[in-house]
C-alpha cells in the first residue's frame, strides 16, 4: 500500500517477513480475510507482542480488537516491503551442486528474484545451461555483470576463490551479495552482503539437539 511504513527493522525480524507472509497467503487462499497476532504467533511459535511489531514495522494496516488484521492490506504491504513486485537480477557463482540447486529452485520469482546467468571456472561447464540459464566463464564475471545491469551477486565457490569472485562482482557493479563461501569477505562498507554459514547452522542444530539430549530428565 502507498502509506506502508518503510522502517528499519533487526535482521531477525526481517527474516521472519517471508515466513509471515507464506502463511498469510495460506490463509487467503483458504478463504480467510482477516488474521490476528494472536493467531499467527500461534501458528509460528512466536510472542504475539513480537508478531505485532514485526508487522507494524511494514504495514499502515491497523488490527481491529475484534477480527484482526485485514489480509489484503497486510499481503500488499509485506510484498511491496520485501520486493515481491519488483525483478531483481541476480548471478550465480559457482555451479556445482548449490549453485544448481539455487538456479533451480523456482520460489525466489514469489520474492521478485530471478537469477538470470551462472559463471563457472571449470572450462566443462562453462557454455552450457543449467535448469535453462546459461552458464559463463568466470573470467567474464566483471564483463557481464556490467553489460547485464545485474545488482545481486550469489557466491557459492569455495573459500579459496569466494574474495576474487566477490572483488569481480564489485567491478561489474554489482551492489548486494549472498555469500554462501565459508569466507569473511572484504567488502566496502556501501555494499550489502549476507552470509550464509551452513556448516555453523548445522553445529549450532547439532548442539543443540545434544543438549536436548542429554538434559536431565525430570
Amino acid at each position: 500500500m502507498d502509506d506502508a511504513k518503510p522502517l528499519s527493522i533487526s535482521r531477525q525480524s526481517l527474516q521472519r517477513m517471508p515466513i509471515y507472509l507464506e502463511n498469510l497467503k495460506k490463509l487467503r487462499a483458504a478463504g480467510k480475510s482477516h488474521v490476528s497476532a494472536a493467531f499467527l504467533a500461534g501458528e509460528l511459535g512466536l510472542h504475539p507482542v513480537q508478531v505485532r511489531k514485526d508487522l507494524a514495522a511494514v504495514s499502515s494496516v491497523d488490527g481491529n480488537p475484534r477480527i484482526g488484521f485485514a489480509l489484503a492490506g497486510l499481503i500488499e504491504d509485506m510484498e511491496d516491503f520485501l520486493g515481491c513486485n519488483n525483478a531483481n537480477e541476480a548471478v550465480v557463482v559457482g555451479v556445482g551442486n548449490l549453485g544448481r540447486a539455487l538456479l533451480s529452485y523456482k520460489n525466489f520469482a514469489g520474492y521478485g528474484l530471478s537469477i538470470i546467468a551462472g559463471f563457472d571456472s571449470d572450462p566443462a561447464v562453462a557454455g552450457t545451461t543449467v535448469h535453462g540459464k546459461e552458464i559463463f566463464s568466470a573470467s567474464r564475471i566483471t564483463e557481464l555483470c556490467g553489460r547485464f545491469g545485474v545488482h545481486i551477486g550469489i557466491i557459492t565457490t569455495p573459500a579459496s576463490s569466494a574474495q576474487e569472485v566477490c572483488d569481480a562482482m564489485l567491478l561489474g557493479g554489482i551492489k548486494a551479495i549472498w555469500n554462501f563461501a565459508p569466507l569473511h569477505l572484504n567488502i566496502p562498507d556501501d555494499i550489502i552482503i549476507t552470509n550464509e554459514n551452513l556448516a555453523a547452522s548445522f553445529a549450532a542444530l547439532s548442539g543443540r539437539l545434544r543438549q536436548q539430549r542429554d538434559a536431565p530428565k525430570l
